[in-house]
């Protein structure tokens, strides 16, 4: 689960930001991956470049939708007692229905799936009211025909150091 330091816009991923990535880029992202506060010049020495070519490329990924920096939260550190994953189940366009869902207060994850369930929606709560108040919220969007709660008891693993392709 993921709290962004600063509100961010929504974010929407669709496969690809359009911007082609050359292997420099692609290092330059590992190396905020490992530490999201690192300096352009330590990244710059760790890739080859001066500290400016790295504030630039970093402000175009920032700028193109392929990397965020935000600050990492515990929720549970933060007063958000409960979290859970909602599957979804619904008609019609799945695309609309994501975007209502989005638009929920406490939604912090939506992705279209296939196989059995249409959507998987992240949900961070206080407390079980407050969980009960958004379940509700998503049962009354009117193309959504049914939901199954996974509550989170215990997060095991979290990273976003997947790297690049």
């Amino acid at each position: 689960m993921a709290d962004q330091a600063e509100t961010a816009p929504p974010t929407r991923r669709n496969g690809g930001s359009g911007m082609v990535l050359d292997d420099t880029a692609k290092r330059i992202i590992e190396q905020l991956q490992q530490d999201g506060r690192r300096s352009y010049a330590a990244i710059g020495k760790a890739v080859g470049l001066s500290e400016a070519a790295v504030r630039q490329r970093v402000q175009r990924l920032l700028e193109g939708g392929v990397v965020q920096v935000v600050g990492v939260t515990d929720p549970m550190m933060l007063g958000f007692s409960r979290q859970a994953m909602i599957g979804i189940r619904c008609s019609g366009d799945l695309n609309i229905v994501a975007d209502q869902i989005s638009e929920l207060v406490g939604i912090e994850y939506v992705v279209i799936t296939a196989g059995s369930l249409d959507l998987l929606v992240e949900v961070v709560a206080e407390d079980d009211d407050q969980l009960l108040e958004i379940l509700s919220r998503i049962r009354a969007v009117p193309t959504v025909t049914s939901t199954e709660s996974f509550l989170y008891l215990k997060l095991r693993k979290q990273t976003y150091a997947w790297g690049t392709r």
